[in-house]
C-alpha cells in the first residue's frame, strides 16, 4: 500500500505538471479531447479509488467514487450546485459516471482543490469509504490536493452532457511522461513561466483583496455621509419652519402695533376735540362754578391721558424686548446656517454630489435672504415704532403743558 501511494503520488505530480505546461503552451481554453487533460482525470480517478472500501449491494460488490464526492455537498454548500447538476444529467446511469462528471465540473469551476481539501480534513467521514492506508487518508493525499491548486491558472470548457462517462476505460498512458534532454530543458523554461504566472496570479489576488477592502471602506463612508446629509436636510427644514413662524409672529406684532397706534391717535384726536370744546366753553362761561366744573373735567382727562401714555411706554418696552428676542433667535439660526454651509462644502469635496450640493446651497441662500429681509423688517419696525412713540410723547407733553397753562390762566 505504501508503494502504491508513492507511485500514485509521482503519477499525480507528472500529470498535473504536464497538464499545466501543455496548457500554457497551448494558449487556449482546454476541451474534453485534450489528451493531457484526459490523462489527468484518469490519474485522479486512480488516486480516489485507492483503498476504497467494497460495499455490498443487491447487485453484488462494487467500489463507488460517488459516495465520498457526494459528501462534499454537506461540507461546502457551494458544491451543492455541482451535485445537483450531476444528478440532473440524463445520460449518467452509474455512480462512476457521476463521479467523473463531478470532477470535470469542479475543474471548470476552479474549485477542485478546495473541495478535496475540505474532504481530506474530515478523516472520520472518509473512514466510512476508505481503508486506513488509502491515499486520501495519508500524507500523499494532502500533497496531491496541494498540487491541484496550480490548476487554477488554466481554463477548461468541458461538455459533460454529451460525453459517455459511464463506459470509459481509465488507462494511464505512460508514454506521455517519457522525456529526453530537450524536453527537460523546455520543462525548466516552462517551470519558470509557470512560477512567473503564479506570482502574477498571487499579486493580482492580493491587489483584488486590497481593492475590495478599499471599496468597502468607501461604501461605509458614503453611507455615513448620506446619513449626515439627510440629517442636515431635516435641520434645514426645521430652520425653514422656524423662520416661517417668526415671520408670522412678526407680521402679527406689526398688526398689533398698527392697531395700538391707530387707537392712540384716535384717542388723542378725541382729547384735542374735547379740549377745544373746553376752551370754547371757558370763554363763553359767566359763573365761577361752571369754571370750577370744567377745571375738574380737564384734570380728569389729563389723568387719563397720563395713564394712557404710561401704558403706551410699557407696550413699547415689551415690543422692543420681543423684537430683541427675535433678533437673538435669528442670530442663532444664522450660526446654524453657517454650520450647514461648512458641512455642505465638506461633503461637496468628499463625494462631489453636485446636484444635491447645489440644491442645498440654493436653499441656504434662500433662507439667508429671508433672514436678512426679516431682520431688516424688524429693524425698520423697531425704528418706526420708536419714532412714533417719541413723536407721540412729545405731542402729548406739549398738549399737557398747554392745557395746564390754560387752566392756570383761567383760575387766576
Amino acid at each position: 500500500m505504501a508503494m502504491e501511494r508513492a507511485n500514485l503520488l509521482n503519477m499525480a505530480k507528472l500529470s498535473i505538471k504536464g497538464l499545466i505546461e501543455s496548457a500554457l503552451s497551448f494558449g487556449r481554453t482546454l476541451d474534453s479531447d485534450y489528451p493531457p487533460l484526459q490523462q489527468f482525470f484518469v490519474v485522479m480517478e486512480h488516486c480516489l479509488k485507492h483503498g476504497l472500501k467494497v460495499k455490498k449491494s443487491f447487485l453484488g460488490y462494487n467500489k463507488s467514487l460517488w459516495g465520498p464526492l457526494e459528501m462534499v455537498e454537506k461540507l461546502c454548500p457551494e458544491a451543492g450546485e455541482i451535485a445537483a447538476s450531476v444528478r440532473d444529467l440524463p445520460g449518467l446511469k452509474t455512480p462512476l459516471g457521476r463521479a467523473r462528471a463531478w470532477l470535470r465540473l469542479a475543474l471548470m469551476q476552479k474549485k477542485l482543490a478546495d473541495y478535496l481539501r475540505l474532504l481530506i480534513t474530515r478523516k472520520d467521514t472518509l473512514s466510512e469509504f476508505y481503508e486506513n492506508s488509502a491515499v486520501m487518508l495519508e500524507e500523499e493525499g494532502a500533497v496531491i490536493v496541494g498540487l491541484l491548486v496550480g490548476l487554477n491558472v488554466i481554463d477548461a470548457n468541458l461538455c459533460v452532457k454529451g460525453e459517455d462517462l459511464d463506459t470509459q476505460v481509465g488507462v494511464i498512458d505512460f508514454s506521455m511522461y517519457l522525456k529526453n534532454d530537450i524536453d527537460d530543458y523546455r520543462s525548466e523554461e516552462r517551470n519558470g513561466q509557470i512560477a512567473a504566472i503564479l506570482d502574477q496570479k498571487n499579486y493580482v489576488e492580493e491587489l483584488n483583496r486590497q481593492l475590495n477592502s478599499t471599496v468597502q471602506g468607501l461604501q461605509g463612508r458614503v453611507e455615513s455621509l448620506e446619513k449626515s446629509n439627510s440629517k442636515l436636510i431635516e435641520e434645514l427644514a426645521i430652520a425653514k419652519n422656524n423662520i416661517i413662524k417668526l415671520q408670522e409672529e412678526n407680521h402679527q406684532l406689526r398688526t398689533e402695533n398698527s392697531v395700538i397706534l391707530m387707537k392712540a391717535q384716535q384717542r388723542l384726536e378725541v382729547l384735542l376735540c374735547d379740549f377745544n370744546v373746553f376752551v370754547y366753553n371757558i370763554h363763553q362761561a359767566d359763573s365761577s362754578s361752571c369754571t370750577q366744573t370744567y377745571y375738574i373735567d380737564v384734570e380728569n382727562e389729563l389723568v387719563v391721558h397720563v395713564s394712557m401714555k404710561q401704558e403706551m411706554e410699557m407696550a413699547m418696552k415689551l415690543l422692543e424686548k420681543d423684537i430683541h428676542e427675535k433678533q437673538d433667535t435669528l442670530i442663532g439660526l444664522r450660526h446654524q446656517l453657517d454650520e450647514v454651509k461648512a458641512i455642505n462644502v465638506e461633503m461637496y469635496q468628499k463625494i462631489q454630489k453636485n446636484d444635491m450640493i447645489a440644491r442645498l446651497e440654493e436653499k441656504t441662500n434662500q433662507i439667508t435672504a429671508t433672514m436678512k429681509q426679516l431682520e431688516q423688517s424688524d429693524k425698520d419696525l423697531l425704528s418706526q415704532t420708536r419714532t412714533l412713540a417719541m413723536s407721540f410723547v412729545k405731542c402729548a407733553s406739549t398738549d399737557t403743558e398747554h392745557q395746564y397753562k390754560l387752566v392756570k390762566d383761567i383760575s387766576f
